[in-house]
C-alpha cells in the first residue's frame, strides 16, 4: 500500500499541496522529509507523538526523516494558535531544551543505522549566522506584507496585537525549508494543520529564490488537529500535560492515560499513534462493540505506545503496577514501582521507627481521632501494603516497609496514603 494510501485510511492526511505530484515523487525517490519541534519546554508532550510517529511512518516506508529542532525560532515563538505572545526563553534555557527534545525523538526515530537513517538538525545553526542584513535583502524581500497579513496565525492577532518579533517568525521558518533543500535535498515539510501557513510560505520562498534557475519540487503535508470525544483538549488531564519525559510524567502515569481514554476514541487513537495493521484494529474495534468492560483495545493501546515512546521494561514495569493497585497485591512492588504508582498520593513522614498504628494514623491524617483510629482498626478499614492489619496495639517495624523506604496504608477500599521513613 502507498503510504498516502496508508495515511489515509488512518485519517491523518489534512491538506496537501500537491497530493498527485507528492504520491509520483514518493514512488520514485527516497524523499528526504522533515517536521519541526520548538523548544519551548525541557520535554516534548503527548500532543507533539502525531508529527513524530508520522516521521517514523515514512521512515518505515523508506524514506529519510530530520528532526529539526528550533534552537533558533524557539527564541522567537510561534504565534500559531495562540491569543497572546510568548514567553521568550534565554538562549541558554533553548539550548538545554533543544539537547533534551533531540534525545526524545532519537529513543522513537531511527538515528543509528541504515540509508534512511533519522537526523536531528537545530536551526539555531543557520540562523544565527544571519545577519540583520542577510535577513532583509536575502529573505524579506520574498514576502509581501499582504502575503503575511493574510496567513490566519497573523490575521488572528492582528486585533489582539502582533509583535514584529512573532510577526517575523513565518519568515524564519520559511528559512528552514529553504536550509534544508539546499543542504539536505529535503522536500517535504510535515506539521500541525495549524502550521499550513507558515508550510506553505516556505515553498512560496523555496520558488521565489530559486528565481527561474531551476524548477523547484517540494511539498508541504499537515496532519489534523486531534480532538477528543468530550470536547477537552487532547493530553491534556487534570494534572496537566502528559510528557515524554519519565521524570515528569512516570511509564505508569503515562501508560494509564491511554488504558482510559474515552471508548469513543480509542479506534481512531489506534489509527493516529500506532502501527497495529488495519486488519488487527478491525479486530479490537469488534471487542469494543461486543465487551466494552474488558478493554481489550485500551489495553492495546497503551502497551503500544508506552513500548514506543519508553521501552519494554518501562511497559512491563506499568503493567505490574497495574496489577498489583488493582489485586491489592502492594508487597509485590519495589521501592521505585511504590513511587510511580503512589506519586500525588497523601503523603507522611516518619522519623524514628517503632511508631504505633494508632498515633501514625492521627499524624498522618488518615483517621480523625485516636477513638476512630481505633475503630478503624478494628473494623478492618485498615490495610497495611494491602493486607488488612486489625491489630489496635500494632506497631510499625521493617516488615511493614517496602526496602526499608515505604509503607502504604489504604482506609476503606479506595483512600491510600504514602508513607515514607527518614
Amino acid at each position: 500500500m502507498h503510504i498516502l494510501d496508508n495515511l489515509s485510511k488512518r485519517g491523518l492526511v489534512n491538506q496537501v499541496t500537491d497530493e498527485e505530484g507528492l504520491r509520483k515523487h514518493l514512488s520514485e525517490n527516497q524523499v528526504t522529509l522533515y517536521c519541526g519541534f520548538d523548544p519551548t519546554a525541557d520535554s516534548l508532550h503527548i500532543g507533539h507523538l502525531l508529527p513524530i510517529l508520522m516521521l517514523k511512518r515514512f521512515q518505515k516506508a523508506g524514506h529519510r526523516p530530520i528532526a529539526l529542532v528550533g534552537g533558533g525560532t524557539g527564541m522567537i515563538g510561534d504565534p500559531s494558535g495562540r491569543s497572546t505572545e510568548r514567553q521568550l526563553n534565554s538562549e541558554e534555557t533553548v539550548k538545554g531544551f533543544s539537547k533534551k527534545i533531540e534525545n526524545q525523538m532519537a529513543g522513537i526515530l531511527n538515528f543509528d543505522e541504515g540509508e534512511n537513517a533519522a537526523v536531528a538538525r537545530n536551526n539555531h545553526e543557520w540562523l544565527s549566522e544571519m545577519t540583520i542584513i542577510d535577513f532583509l535583502r536575502d529573505t524579506g524581500k520574498h514576502f509581501g506584507v499582504n502575503y503575511m497579513l493574510a496567513k490566519d496565525a497573523v490575521e488572528s492577532r492582528i486585533e489582539a496585537g502582533i509583535s514584529y518579533t512573532e510577526f517575523s517568525y513565518m519568515i524564519l521558518q520559511s528559512l528552514d525549508f529553504q536550509k534544508l533543500y539546499e543542504k539536505e535535498n529535503c522536500t517535504l515539510q510535515l506539521g500541525g494543520s495549524d502550521q499550513w501557513g507558515n508550510i506553505t510560505a516556505g515553498l512560496e520562498l523555496l520558488r521565489r529564490s530559486a528565481a527561474g534557475e531551476q524548477e523547484v519540487e517540494a511539498y508541504g503535508m499537515t496532519m489534523p488537529l486531534i480532538t477528543k470525544a468530550d470536547g477537552s483538549k487532547f493530553g491534556k488531564t487534570a494534572g496537566g500535560a502528559i510528557w515524554l519525559d519519565p521524570e515528569k510524567t512516570s511509564p505508569y502515569e503515562f501508560y494509564q492515560f491511554w488504558v482510559n481514554v474515552d471508548d469513543r476514541d480509542v479506534i481512531k487513537f489506534l489509527h493516529f499513534f500506532t502501527f497495529l495493521d488495519f486488519d488487527e484494529i478491525e479486530e479490537l474495534e469488534r471487542e469494543v462493540q461486543e465487551r466494552p468492560e474488558q478493554r481489550t483495545a485500551h489495553k492495546r493501546l497503551a502497551e503500544e505506545m508506552t513500548r514506543i515512546v519508553h521501552d519494554e521494561t518501562a511497559l512491563e514495569q506499568a503493567q505490574r503496577i497495574t496489577e498489583a493497585l488493582f489485586s491489592g497485591d502492594i508487597k509485590s512492588l519495589n521501592a521505585g514501582e511504590i513511587e510511580q504508582g503512589f506519586k500525588g498520593v497523601p503523603g507522611y513522614t516518619v522519623e524514628e521507627d517503632g511508631k504505633r498504628l494508632v498515633e501514625l494514623l492521627v499524624e498522618a491524617g488518615i483517621s480523625s481521632s485516636k477513638r476512630q483510629a481505633r475503630e478503624d482498626i478494628s473494623n478492618g478499614a485498615i490495610y497495611i501494603n494491602g493486607e488488612r492489619n486489625q491489630e489496635v496495639g500494632h506497631e510499625l517495624g521493617e516488615a511493614d516497609k517496602i526496602e526499608g523506604k515505604y509503607t502504604i496504608i489504604r482506609r476503606g477500599k479506595k483512600k491510600y496514603f504514602f508513607i515514607e521513613y527518614k
